[in-house]
């Protein structure tokens, strides 16, 4: 009977862990954030990986349209924050994604008379997949 009573006791312990938590605090209804709703001005979605394209006038996902483009000075063991270029559908512009804008707003470059992609400090080489800033290599895609 010991025994019996014994197991009942820690059948009701055990049972009891499994239950959660109850949270007693509750948020304001205007601090309550649904899944999915960290839209921006545009209406695209950070939490899935979209940015603003003034391009393709169109929410992207850099990763998925754009070409990675390698930093050239990579430190070994050190996460690889990449850039991306995403070319215009006729081939004369190009929009850059850059890590460390601090706008964080794409950079819109122009196709000159040599094939060259530019807008002020960046320099974009599409036969060699080079992004020169300042005159200075400083991200390369792989070409193959």
């Amino acid at each position: 009977m010991k025994k019996l009573i014994l197991t009942a006791v820690c059948m009701v312990g055990l049972s009891a862990c499994n239950q959660p938590a109850k949270n007693t605090e509750k948020k304001p209804a205007d601090e309550r954030k649904a899944v999915g709703s960290d839209k921006d001005d545009h209406g695209c979605m950070a939490s899935a990986g979209q940015t603003w394209s003034e391009l393709k006038q169109n929410c992207i996902q850099v990763f998925n349209e754009g070409f990675r483009l390698n930093p050239v000075n990579a430190q070994n063991n050190a996460a690889v924050i990449s850039a991306f270029v995403l070319m215009g559908d006729d081939q004369k512009k190009a929009e850059l994604f850059l890590p460390d804008r601090e706008d964080q707003q794409a950079v819109l470059l122009d196709k000159d008379s040599k094939g060259m992609y530019q807008n002020g400090q960046y320099s974009y080489d599409p036969i060699k997949s080079v992004l020169y800033v300042d005159g200075k290599e400083q991200y390369k895609g792989n070409v193959e």
